[in-house]
C-alpha cells in the first residue's frame, strides 16, 4: 500500500477538506499529524482516527506565523521521524465583497493565512523532503485560482499564487524526489462554505446554480484526490493542478 506508515502533515485539519483527507489517508495506513488553530476540532480529529485504528498527533498551529509552520514540522519530525506527505490546506474565504471594498486588514489577513501560509509550509516540509530522499505535496488553491470570481478578490489572487508556488516548486525539486501538485477545488459543502453561504445568501446562490453538475461537491471526494496525488501511484505528476468543482470551469 502505498500509504501504509508514511508521514502526512494536513493543515486545517480540524474540518472540512482537511480532516476527510485525514481520514482517508489515515484509512489507508498513514501516520497523520493533525494541524489546526482550533484545538477542540483538531483534537477530533485525532480521536476519530484513533477510534478507526490510526494513529495520529494534533499541532496547534496559527499557520499565518512562520515560527508555528516550523514548529508544526519540527513537532512532527521529533513524533514520526520524517515528513513524507503534505496536504497543504489551510484557508479563508474573506468576506464576499468586491475589492476596492475590502479594508486593508483584510486584504492582509487573507493573503496571510491563504498565501504566506502556503510558502511557509513548502519551505519548511521541502527541507525536511530534502532530507530524508523525498515526498510529495499537495497545496490547495481554488476555482478561483484559475478563473476570476466576484465578491472575492482578495482570495483569488492569493489562490493564482498558491498556483504559482506549485509550478515553480515542482520545477525546483523535482529532481529532488519531491512532487509538489495542486487542487482547485469549486464550491465544496464545508464549514468554511456553509458559513459563507449564510453571509452572503444572493452571491452564494448565484454560485451554486453555476455548477453544472447541479449540486455542491463532498469533502471526501476531494480527499480521494488528495489521496491519489500524494501516493505512489501518481510518481509522475508534478507541478499539475486539477480542477474538481462539478464543470464550472469547463464553461
Amino acid at each position: 500500500m502505498s500509504h501504509t506508515g508514511k508521514v502526512a502533515i494536513i493543515t486545517g485539519a480540524g474540518s472540512g477538506l482537511g480532516r476527510a483527507t485525514a481520514l482517508k489517508l489515515a484509512e489507508k495506513g498513514a501516520l497523520i499529524s493533525v494541524v489546526d488553530l482550533v484545538e477542540q476540532a483538531g483534537q477530533e480529529t485525532v480521536q476519530q482516527i484513533e477510534a478507526a485504528g490510526g494513529k495520529a498527533i494534533f499541532v496547534k498551529a496559527d499557520v499565518s506565523k512562520a515560527d508555528e509552520v516550523e514548529n508544526y514540522v519540527k513537532t512532527t519530525v521529533e513524533a514520526f521521524g520524517r515528513v513524507d506527505m503534505f496536504f497543504n490546506n489551510a484557508g479563508i474565504s474573506g468576506p464576499g465583497l468586491k475589492l476596492a471594498d475590502h479594508s486593508i486588514e483584510q486584504f492582509d489577513q487573507i493573503i496571510d493565512i491563504n498565501l504566506r501560509s502556503v510558502l511557509y509550509g513548502l519551505k519548511y516540509v521541502i527541507t525536511e523532503m530534502l532530507k530524508t530522499g523525498g515526498g510529495s505535496i499537495v497545496n490547495t488553491a481554488s476555482t478561483a485560482g484559475v478563473v476570476g470570481v466576484q465578491s472575492v478578490a482578495p482570495y483569488a489572487a492569493t489562490k493564482h499564487g498558491v498556483i504559482g508556488a506549485t509550478r515553480t516548486a515542482a520545477i525546483e525539486y523535482g529532481k529532488d524526489n519531491i512532487r509538489v501538485n495542486a487542487i482547485a477545488p469549486g464550491t465544496i459543502e464545508t464549514p468554511m462554505v456553509v458559513q459563507f453561504g449564510k453571509d452572503n445568501p444572493e452571491v452564494f446562490q448565484a454560485t451554486l446554480d453555476s455548477i453544472p453538475s447541479g449540486r455542491l461537491g463532498k469533502p471526501e471526494e476531494i480527499a480521494n484526490l488528495v489521496a491519489f496525488l500524494l501516493g505512489d501511484e501518481a510518481p509522475y505528476i508534478n507541478g499539475s493542478v486539477y480542477s474538481i468543482d462539478g464543470g464550472v470551469t469547463a464553461q
